[in-house]
């Protein structure tokens, strides 16, 4: 599993050597689910550099305490960690650290060990005390020295403290990174809760209001009614103005006479009106029940938001963040200031520690003095997209008060289902409703589309779609290629002014055939924007689809089922086959989300000695205290070396060492209901899309009628590193190897060499993405809308 040769301009991290060094790791303040995977990616990513790492138990308290709460961390004391939620190492509140005597002390326990590298995972309370701790650090050691506690050659060697922090947060309440540690695990916990009480109150027609965590945050409060498709949400950021009582009121009683069943009311804990009085679930309930008479319920989610498992995002974002604070810190120097290391879009950048903090802090100044719509910039871009698009969700409007347009819109899905498609839909029906158009909606793909199976879509009829999975609306793979002149029979029967496909590869394909028969049908010369949604991430022009992520976690929750059968049996490797066509992006971050020893994919050759380097990597491995494997194989990474073979070729050279199982995991990873990274992704980025259609078809409409046929009329909307750009298909051509359906240069195989590492590989890592300190940018959100962000 040899990384390909290229031309040498990259800076490899080979050149970085921990070797002298001494890397402390702790986690503090609350805990949150992927804590466990930032750990365990600190201490073997320290490892394998050469240096030492230690655990230091039970946070600031364990540090101050010393002794056995400082213990050296080895390779296998890490493993098993990746899918336990909280923090194996432990957390705790300290007084004591808020005090000088008590950071003397935690900095004789740390000398004594030579640890003058740090990496704090917490919240910006935890990160606020270890930048105190960096600035005082020299004078404390002069002090202890003076006192005799220390030596003077023990107090040179480790004279200047270096700090990396990872913000673990299940609030989202940290600015300077898109996504803290625990979020997205948060978000899981609260959806499923709401999926379950969705049908109960559906039976029995009731209101529910679920109170979720945020008492200085509303970020789970507002992207759960994102991604349930709350009637209303209430969270600390955006009071309701005065006369809330009797708006939210008439909204519920609208919705019921719209033959809803259920209401859902998200309110955030720390939830305020305009007068900064608290807005609490039982109040609320009773003024449904006052002037409504609706039979209405409190749910108050509590603790259970900070349990359970990790998601296969934060493992992922978790493992990369840990791998990267790491190298900060071998790359720190004497004057480098105290840095988080954060996601920015998909990229991972360093941050200023103050700067993230003070930031942070400027928000909840901004709230106390009202000023909310200052405290939703400063939240970031992420936060204010999120807000964005929920009101222009939410905001159902009479037919009389909506902006009236004469352009009608049509949408289809493409290709195979993926979980987050009708969240799209849904938001691109409603806001093209919202904008004025008439939306229809087309089933069965482009087959239904030329056998005329298109139909005006209302508001209501895409009530509660969200969270379902699969393609309610239908789809096929078939291309529109052969039926052109149907199709544009129907484009014309129905007066379509503007196309949205949102599918996978294939949805590509019929883009591009669309726009190529352009010149042979004016009925294609209007705007067409496609959105990729398929489980193999597999389309050019973009770094994540629709579906990816809830595929990604039915395959690790898989995984995590099959590694926990072998506690008990020992000495036994899985081999895993999963699906993505010729695309290892499933296989790949899978594997770095689940903790596989090995990924077989198309995109990295291998051959029968990486094969036979593998079996021996594994029995080396039988021979430690983790006794057991798991190998991934993507569908279609070689064509002789099967399944079936590699089974027999591990189960025969293993013999005696370790035996083998095989499972072939199937469409178990296309179905279930779309995770909350999914619903949210689909919705936010189907609302811009119809912001773009309606723009273009605007600048279009010349003589009557919208005429597009330029090149940027015809556009994929994707995420690229911290943007999200719409890119014409014809450019995008270039960037496709057709033959096998996937892009020419794919973002996630630099995750690779990560996942090697993380499984005790020597591997070589370019690290020349690796950040340079970047700055804060002040009000960020104003930066025009290329937000990649979810």
């Amino acid at each position: 599993m040899s990384a390909p040769k290229r031309q040498d301009t990259r800076k490899l991290f080979e050149n970085l050597s921990g070797q002298g060094k001494s890397i402390g790791v702790l986690t503090s303040g609350g805990d949150a689910q992927g804590m466990n995977a930032a750990v365990r990616a600190v201490v073997r990513m320290g490892i394998y550099v050469g240096a030492k790492v230690y655990f230091i138990h039970e946070g600031y308290q364990g540090m101050v305490d010393g002794g056995a709460n400082i213990e050296e961390a080895s390779w296998e004391s890490v493993s098993s960690m990746l899918q336990v939620g909280g923090t194996v190492i432990g957390s705790a509140r300290c007084k004591a650290f808020r005090n000088r005597e008590g950071r003397l002390e935690a900095a004789r326990n740390l000398v004594l060990k030579n640890i003058s590298n740090l990496c704090v995972i917490g919240g910006d309370g935890s990160l606020t005390g270890a930048n105190l701790f960096r600035e005082e650090w020299s004078g404390l050691l002069d002090e202890l020295v003076q006192k005799g506690a220390i030596g003077e050659e023990a107090a040179r060697s480790n004279s200047v403290l270096h700090i990396v922090g990872m913000v673990g947060s299940i609030d989202n309440d940290f600015c300077g990174t898109d996504m803290t540690i625990g979020t997205d695990s948060a978000l899981h916990r609260i959806i499923e809760v709401v999926d379950a009480i969705m049908t109960t109150a559906q039976s029995h027609q009731r209101t529910f209001v679920l109170e979720v965590m945020g008492r200085h945050c509303g970020y789970l409060a507002l992207v759960s009614a994102l991604a349930c498709g709350a009637d209303w949400v209430f969270f600390p950021e955006m009071p309701p103005e005065d006369g809330w009582e009797d708006n939210m009121c008439q909204k519920l009683s609208e919705n019921r006479a719209d033959k809803k069943r259920l209401n859902i009311i998200i309110v955030a804990e720390g939830a305020i009106d305009s007068h900064n009085k608290a807005i609490t679930p039982d109040y609320i309930k009773d003024l449904v029940v006052r002037n409504l008479g609706f039979d209405t319920r409190v749910t108050i989610l509590g603790h259970v938001q900070r349990g359970g498992t990790p998601s296969a995002f934060d493992r992922i974002l978790a493992s990369r963040m840990g791998v990267e604070a790491v190298l900060a810190l071998l790359e720190a120097s004497a004057g480098t200031p105290a840095c988080v290391v954060s996601l920015v879009g998909n990229q991972a950048v360093r941050l200023p520690l103050m700067e993230c903090v003070q930031m942070t802090q400027e928000v909840q100044k901004a709230m106390d003095e009202k000023k909310f719509e200052d405290a939703v910039r400063l939240r970031g871009r992420s936060f204010e997209n999120n807000l964005t698009t929920y009101r222009l969700l939410c905001n159902h409007k009479a037919d009389s008060e909506l902006p009236h347009s004469s352009f009608n819109v049509a949408v289809l899905n493409v290709g195979a289902p993926a979980a987050g498609m009708n969240a799209a839909v849904r938001s691109a029906v409603r806001v093209g409703i919202a904008e004025g158009h008439k939306m229809f909606a087309v089933s069965d793909g482009f087959e239904g589309f030329y056998k005329g199976q298109i139909k005006e879509i209302k508001w209501g009829d895409v009530g509660g779609w969200t969270g379902q999975g699969g393609s309610l609306l239908g789809t096929k793979r078939t291309l529109p290629g052969k039926h052109l002149e149907q199709i544009a029979q129907q484009m014309a029967a129905h007066n379509i002014n503007a196309l949205l496909v949102i599918g996978g590869f294939e949805g590509l394909e019929s883009v591009l055939q669309l726009y190529e028969a352009r010149e042979r049908f004016e009925e294609f010369c209007v705007p067409l924007c496609m959105l990729p949604a398929t489980i193999s991430n597999n389309v050019p022009g973009t770094d994540l689809s629709i579906g990816a992520d809830t595929s990604l976690n039915a395959l690790v929750e898989t995984c995590d089922r099959i590694k926990q059968s072998a506690s008990g049996t020992k000495r036994r490797v899985f081999i895993i086959e999963t699906m993505g066509g010729y695309c290892g992006y499933l296989a790949t971050v899978g594997g770095l989300a689940a903790g596989a020893d090995t990924v077989y994919i198309y995109e990295e050759p291998f051959d029968i000695r990486d094969l036979q380097g593998n079996v021996e990597h594994l029995t080396e491995k039988m021979k430690t205290t983790i006794q057991r494997g798991l190998v991934l194989r993507n569908e279609n990474c070689n064509e002789n070396f099967t399944t079936d073979f590699i089974y027999q070729l591990y189960s025969e050279e293993g013999r005696g060492v370790f035996d083998c199982r095989k499972n072939i995991l199937g469409h178990m990873q296309q179905g279930g209901s779309p995770s909350p990274f999914d619903r949210n992704f689909g919705t936010k980025v189907a609302a811009k899309a119809v912001q773009w259609l309606t723009k273009t078809m605007k600048e279009s409409f010349k003589g009557g009628r919208v005429f597009a046929n330029s090149e940027d009329s015809a556009c994929l909307l994707g995420m690229r590193r911290r943007a999200m750009l719409f890119q014409p298909v014809a450019q995008l051509k270039d960037e496709t190897d057709f033959e096998h359906r996937i892009p020419k240069e794919q973002w996630w195989l630099k995750l690779r060499p990560l996942m090697k590492i993380l499984a005790k590989y020597k591997t070589s890592y370019d690290v020349s993405d690796s950040g340079q300190l970047e700055h804060v940018g002040r009000f960020r959100a104003k930066e025009g809308d290329s937000s990649a962000t979810i």
